[in-house]
């Protein structure tokens, strides 16, 4: 008797049984998938919220509808709405303060190289409260700045970096991307993480909680961010500091844990800043013309 034919006795044979098992597994997967459905409803409401589409992409954030107990401005409904008036300069003086800001900023270079020399808390504390003021969707500021300065947390989060980002040059990154990268003479090895003498972790918050235990929204997060950080790196600049504007691929959530962030807080850059190494080297490289990147209407 073949296997084939062994196997059809056996179904004929004992048909009952394996009707009855075949049922019983109907059952468990059904309660199985019942109970993980269940489970997500519970986490987003008994209403369903359906994410806002612009332009074919999801904003990050929700129509909440008709719920009033939701319904809560990021700040007070009865803010007052005090004067502005910013100090009025002549044209003359914003032309030549333009002029001034525009050649600080042109001397701007992302160095890979730092000095060890200590930065004073009174900056970094400044140029985060600068990075601060920066304009967000709501008044909702979904950033957090993790100032490091602590050498063992610094050799961690080097460790990290390293590791993950030997992995991306060897078989994440695209062969375009690794060469593109040549010139600066960058690969996974990252000095400079225990070197400078501090590194600013820049968080985006994609939501937070209020009082009442609801979630907050925040509104183009991203955008918002982007902006902060841009603020932050102009005020490194300003004060006579230089930075490196790092991404780590691949180490979100390994940072996170390590610093110690809630899951709502997402790693978008990390900057050494510091004062450059007296032997820093960066590539003569240049920028766009004006006319390559600005169009008059």
């Amino acid at each position: 008797m073949n296997i084939i034919s062994l196997t059809v006795w056996t179904l004929e044979s004992h048909c009952f049984i394996v009707y009855t098992v075949l049922i019983i597994c109907f059952i468990i997967f059904t309660m199985f998938h019942q109970n993980r459905m269940e489970a997500s409803r519970n986490r987003i409401g008994a209403k369903k919220i359906a994410p806002v589409i612009v332009d074919g992409k999801d904003r990050d954030h929700n129509d909440d509808g008709d719920d009033t107990d939701f319904l809560v401005p990021a700040i007070s409904e009865d803010t007052p709405h005090i004067p502005y008036r910013p100090k009025k300069r002549p044209m003359e003086e914003v032309l030549e303060r333009c002029r001034e800001y525009f050649e600080l900023m042109a001397t701007r270079r992302t160095v890979r190289s730092f000095s060890t020399e200590p930065i004073p808390q009174e900056v970094l504390d400044n140029i985060i409260k600068t990075a601060g003021t920066s304009p967000s969707g709501a008044h909702t500021e979904p950033w957090t700045f993790v100032v490091v300065q602590d050498p063992d947390i610094k050799q961690a989060i080097r460790g990290i970096v390293e590791e993950e980002e030997e992995q991306n040059y060897a078989r994440r990154m695209s062969r375009q991307w690794v060469t593109d990268l040549k010139p600066f003479a960058t690969n996974y090895n990252k000095p400079y993480l225990t070197e400078a003498p501090a590194l600013i972790l820049v968080f985006r918050q994609t939501h937070s909680w209020r009082e009442d235990g609801k979630k907050r929204m925040h509104y183009y997060s991203e955008i918002s961010v982007a902006i902060a950080a841009g603020i932050l790196i102009a005020a490194i600049q300003y004060c006579g500091l230089v930075a490196l504007t790092s991404t780590p691929l691949n180490c979100n959530s390994r940072l996170r844990s390590l610093l110690q962030r809630p899951t709502n807080e997402r790693l978008e850059l990390l900057l050494p800043v510091g004062r450059p190494h007296e032997n820093t080297t960066v590539p003569d490289i240049q920028r766009k013309s004006l006319e390559e990147i600005m169009v008059r209407m």
